[in-house]
């Protein structure tokens, strides 16, 4: 069984408290957006308890999260980072492809870094993304620091369970117009 520390297990806090906080925004009728499931084939399951014990993937994913706030289209991913240094390699070519066409179709795609001992957020903008992924094919790092990023886009958990990312998506939306 895989422990709290695994790799397997990585992220599954973050994961609960996003699709809490879902929750409430499509409770509160402000959006409706839903946890993405990562297609698996099973190739193994233990007959007794009917559980899949081994299987791959069946292809790439896009984005952990994707759905509709207020009319508008949005999608988005889920990272942590333990470290005031994020590194590249933890967003994938597909994703930000993916995000590109999201965008290119008048959606909204962010990365939602959840910097974890200082327990803060940073709505990461699919652009700016883009823009720490051109440095890095010009001979630049492989990765960006917390203090490269943007004051403004920080935010805190509310109440202690709510990521309340719906406040960055319109200082996001309101910076675009």
């Amino acid at each position: 069984m895989a422990t709290w520390s695994s790799r397997g297990l990585r992220g599954s806090s973050l994961e609960d408290l996003l699709n809490k906080t879902n929750e409430i925004y499509r409770e509160k009728h402000l959006a409706l957006v839903q946890k993405i499931p990562t297609p698996i084939t099973p190739v193994e399951m233990d007959s007794k308890s009917r559980h899949i014990t081994l299987a791959y993937f069946d292809q790439k994913s896009t984005v952990d999260y994707i759905g509709v706030v207020q009319g508008i289209p949005v999608c988005f991913d889920a990272k942590e980072c333990k470290e005031d240094t994020f590194p590249l390699a933890n967003i994938h070519e597909h994703q930000m492809n993916f995000m590109k066409d999201f965008e290119a179709q008048e959606g909204i795609a962010f990365f939602l870094i959840n910097f974890t001992d200082r327990r803060d957020y940073y709505y990461l903008r699919y652009s700016e993304a883009e823009n720490y992924f051109e440095r890095e094919k010009k001979g630049g790092r492989k990765s960006f620091r917390r203090d490269e990023l943007d004051e403004e886009y920080f935010f805190s958990e509310e109440k202690g369970f709510m990521i309340p990312y719906l406040k960055m998506i319109q200082k996001d939306l309101d910076e675009r117009e």
